[in-house]
């Protein structure tokens, strides 16, 4: 993302801070890929089976509803720029926990660390990212994703790489967390000393304010049909390609930096195409392309039109996050919808992993139909949702 063009309604102070909020973004991506290109080898190390990886990401996933609970009381009394900090800091040292992980229970903590702590860096980043986005000109949420989305390629093609050339796991993630840990300095270092609250959308004069019991519901089933298509297609990607294709583990981590590759792709030239179209209307053509997607990178049994499924999946999810956490963000009840994004997208990641892990550990279903079956309802569900619910949520 080019942070030097259009600068108008920032003033240098405010730019400084949106360029430590954009590398913010790409650490937490970094963070993440820098393990899970490299799940079939801690499988393969712990002697699990595809069943008992399902249980353990859906119960260290699931560990982040306790952080969607916290983030509120939290980031209210420290603001967004100090729970940024703190946890952006857990979570890079719940990356080297994974890499030093000997057992089933110390990897499930070490996850569980990493999601809590994702959570509320998720919440406080993009909160933050809102505020200064809203005062440019041209606003920017998209291609800060963008940069989460860029930051899962490096991190991914930097695990795939270590992996090929046989790079302990243990070296790999600590000297990761460490590197990333490092360049939290330049984050915390340029943000601004005091937070700003982006002010919310005021209700169309002929169409009343949702309640906010209502937000919080809308914001729960979006979160949790969006997520699904996004983290289960690039967690359960490298399965696909060792698996069902009989990738090598270096190689079948490439089915996660192609799906990446399509999210950053997307996530650079949205806020151009949202700008041009609308955010709705971009949004529900995106959910039928990753459906679609989808239905070829999990059902045609060749690698390569596989990985050319992946990233036309990319395209398609990639708009989802970025657009509702910033309506989140602008509603009359932004901390309710925040928690009911979180919170729905948690609880659906849950249940998701343990589905996909227990068909695929059956003889009828492979890797690539246990995902289908999953995420293609789910990008069904956002579009539908989309169609009669986003409408009131931006009012």
């Amino acid at each position: 993302m080019n942070l030097q063009e259009d600068r108008r309604g920032l003033s240098k102070r405010e730019h400084r801070a949106l360029q430590s909020v954009a590398v913010q973004f790409f650490v937490n991506g970094a963070v993440l890929a820098s393990y899970i290109p490299r799940l079939p080898e801690i499988r393969d190390t712990l002697g699990l089976t595809l069943t008992s990886i399902g249980v353990i990401l859906a119960v260290a996933t699931g560990t982040g509803i306790v952080g969607s609970i916290v983030q509120a009381p939290l980031i209210g009394a420290l603001g967004p720029r100090r729970a940024m900090t703190i946890s952006s800091l857990v979570l890079v040292v719940g990356l080297a926990g994974i890499g030093v992980a000997s057992s089933v229970p110390l990897l499930i903590l070490a996850l569980a660390v990493v999601s809590i702590s994702d959570v509320v860096t998720d919440v406080a980043m993009n909160m933050a990212g809102s505020a200064l986005s809203a005062r440019r000109d041209v606003p920017v949420i998209n291609r800060l994703h963008g940069l989460w989305s860029l930051g899962t390629v490096v991190g991914g093609v930097i695990s795939s790489l270590a992996a090929s050339v046989g790079v302990p796991l243990r070296v790999h993630l600590i000297v990761a967390a460490v590197v990333l840990g490092l360049t939290l300095l330049y984050v915390a270092s340029g943000l601004l000393p005091t937070d700003e609250r982006v002010v919310g959308n005021e209700a169309n004069g002929s169409k009343a304010a949702p309640s906010a019991g209502l937000v919080l519901v809308m914001f729960v089933a979006l979160g949790g049909a969006a997520i699904v298509p996004e983290v289960i297609s690039s967690d359960w990607a490298a399965f696909r390609l060792a698996d069902d294709l009989g990738a090598s583990n270096g190689a079948a981590g490439f089915g996660f930096v192609t799906f990446t590759l399509g999210m950053v792709i997307g996530r650079f030239s949205a806020d151009a195409v949202v700008g041009r179209f609308g955010s709705a209307f971009v949004l529900r053509r995106a959910t039928a392309v990753a459906a679609a997607g989808t239905a070829v990178a999990m059902f045609v049994p060749v690698t390569g039109v596989a990985l050319l499924g992946l990233v036309v999946t990319g395209l398609g999810v990639s708009v989802m996050f970025p657009q509702l956490y910033d309506t989140a963000v602008r509603s009359s009840s932004s901390a309710g919808a925040l928690g009911g994004l979180t919170a729905g997208s948690r609880a659906a990641l849950l249940i998701a992993p343990l589905v996909v892990g227990s068909l695929a550990g059956t003889e009828t279903f492979d890797v690539g139909t246990s995902v289908a079956v999953v995420t293609i309802p789910a990008a069904v569900t956002v579009l539908f949702l989309s169609l009669r619910l986003t409408d009131a949520a931006v009012e």
